[in-house]
């Protein structure tokens, strides 16, 4: 179907492979404010994901081993980041922006000896005569794994919090996490165990955009994909259901400008790449006005430091 120029199909079965490096670190992200902690270090787990998992996936002629690792190097640098402000209390912000700057660093040092290098191809998924089908086929079986373990991890992570002992102790850290540890539980470890899964989804999200999406290690690759994850959070008002509209609207407008793009619009290339930035920036100005009128849904002890002894 063409729309003013634009294959609609197309457009919305790009925008869920567009979307899926947000959405993958948008979900861990998710889960670790959840349990009260602000982890600004998503743009660093991000491209420390995508120049691991794309090293392990050429090292190794495995993709599933690439994604793998990038999720490793993603856990492990957010369990970095969970020592530093859960273990030794350091400020919660300031921890996260290194963390970032630290990853962007390491990444380009680590990713010399990849430029020009072609990874192994990621594989659809085989559906059969269901890829065949007019329109629907393309949009819901013509895609990779990871584009549909990402919507199975957002489906898992709203069941987690919403039905599961688990999930309610996560949430109750995250709202009081001195009441919940006059209760008995181990606030520290829930928290550690939070952020290494939020971590490992950016890693994850990182090794998608080398591994799928470009597919090749170019230095600052993310492009601020980890910083639209955040505001992806905000924007869902910290609902697992509402990350996934928040990841595929921003996939949607990176997806159209492409569309605008190949359809010869005159509209300036600048002004199309940087559409899908503005548009988040809007979507949180108004989220930040509704929140004063007394609107709140992050967690109550968000950014805020525990220590057992208080």
């Amino acid at each position: 179907m063409i729309l003013g120029g634009i294959d609609i199909v197309t457009l919305i079965a790009t925008l869920m492979a567009a979307s899926t490096p947000v959405l993958l670190a948008a979900t861990g992200e998710l889960v670790a404010e959840k349990s009260g902690v602000l982890n600004l270090g998503v743009e660093g787990m991000m491209i420390i994901g995508a120049v691991a998992g794309f090293a392990t996936a050429v090292g190794t002629g495995s993709p599933v081993l690439g994604f793998l690792g990038g999720a490793i190097a993603g856990a492990l640098l957010a369990t970095l980041f969970a020592v530093l402000t859960q273990v030794f209390l350091s400020n919660q912000t300031a921890t996260g922006l290194a963390l970032t700057m630290f990853g962007l660093g390491l990444s380009a040092l680590f990713g010399k000896g990849f430029e020009g290098v072609r990874p192994p191809a990621t594989g659809k998924v085989p559906f059969g005569p269901l890829s065949e089908i007019p329109g629907l086929g393309r949009i819901l079986f013509s895609h990779d794994w990871v584009v549909y373990l990402s919507l199975a991890l957002v489906v898992a992570v709203w069941a987690f919090l919403r039905f599961t002992r688990a999930g309610l102790i996560l949430r109750a850290v995250g709202e009081n996490a001195e009441a919940a540890h006059a209760l008995g539980y181990r606030v520290i470890a829930v928290r550690l165990m939070a952020l290494a899964f939020g971590g490992a989804l950016a890693g994850m999200g990182g090794a998608y955009l080398s591994l799928v999406r470009v597919p090749q290690w170019t230095e600052g690759m993310t492009a601020g994909a980890g910083w639209i994850a955040l505001a992806i959070v905000v924007f869902a008002s910290w609902r697992a259901g509402r990350v996934l509209i928040g990841a595929y609207l921003f996939g949607g407008i990176t997806a159209l400008q492409l569309q605008l793009q190949a359809a010869g619009y005159a509209i300036p290339v600048h002004l199309l790449s940087m559409a899908p930035y503005v548009l988040t920036i809007v979507v949180l100005v108004v989220l930040s006005a509704i929140h004063r009128r007394g609107v709140q849904a992050a967690p109550a002890a968000l950014g805020r430091s525990f220590h057992a002894s208080t």
